[in-house]
């Protein structure tokens, strides 16, 4: 195989993995030879997801983590350097959460939990540049992927998405199948890039309410300690 085309020997973390986007990068990685660990907030996802990741023959283990928690996200990467031997050379920041109810229903825990989880969300586009031009020395890339109208257990209000551009809602594998060319090494001089997955132009996004959630790649080309 030609290895601009491969992830054979490369290890890679996926937030949030264990279902809608996450799992089908999981998925899409797995397929090109890639070794995953994949945290989850929920135990009985994550059981079900490796369950299945397992008959298929994916290298991809796994561990339940609040990313909005630091110990956890500590212990995440304790568990991470010990799986992997220190190198990693894949973390996509996939982990994203909505409470969808109008702003006058929310209550200071809806607040805070959107706060915690998304707060970044609209600067993610500038951060991925910025971690391309400060980390590019150490053949580190950095992008920002904006999914947007995505089929997923977060989004499913079908009159919504009929006003997109195609005119139809888009699929997790969609998305996944970008994510996955931005860690190969064929897109080795991609980087600092904030890329949507639709080709919605953006007063078609605010005329019609459509918000971009950003999630980082971030692809290491050299190996690199945790």
């Amino acid at each position: 195989m030609d290895k601009r085309w491969s992830l054979q020997g490369m290890t890679a973390l996926v937030t949030g993995g264990a279902g809608g986007i996450g799992h089908a990068i999981v998925d899409e990685l797995s397929a090109f030879g890639a070794r995953i660990h994949v945290c989850d907030i929920s135990e009985t996802l994550l059981s079900q997801s490796l369950s299945e990741w397992e008959k298929k023959g994916f290298q991809v283990s796994g561990s339940v983590c609040d990313v909005t928690s630091r110990p956890e996200r500590e212990t995440l990467i304790q568990t991470v350097s010990s799986l992997f031997d220190g190198k990693l050379n894949i973390l996509v920041n996939n982990v994203g959460g909505l409470r969808e109810k109008p702003t006058t229903e929310y209550g200071s825990d809806d607040f805070t939990f959107h706060i915690l989880i998304n707060s970044c969300t609209g600067a993610l586009n500038q951060l991925a540049r910025n971690l391309a031009c400060e980390w590019a020395k150490d053949g580190i890339r950095a992008n920002a992927v904006a999914p947007n109208s995505i089929r997923t257990p977060l989004s499913q209000q079908e009159a919504f998405f009929s006003r997109t551009p195609l005119g139809r809602i888009g699929e997790p594998n969609e998305v996944a199948s970008l994510v996955a060319f931005l860690c190969l090494p064929a897109a080795s001089y991609i980087t600092g890039q904030p890329i949507c997955v639709e080709v919605s132009p953006i007063n078609h996004m605010l005329e019609n309410g459509l918000a971009a959630c950003y999630k980082t790649v971030l692809r290491n080309e050299k190996k690199n300690c945790l």
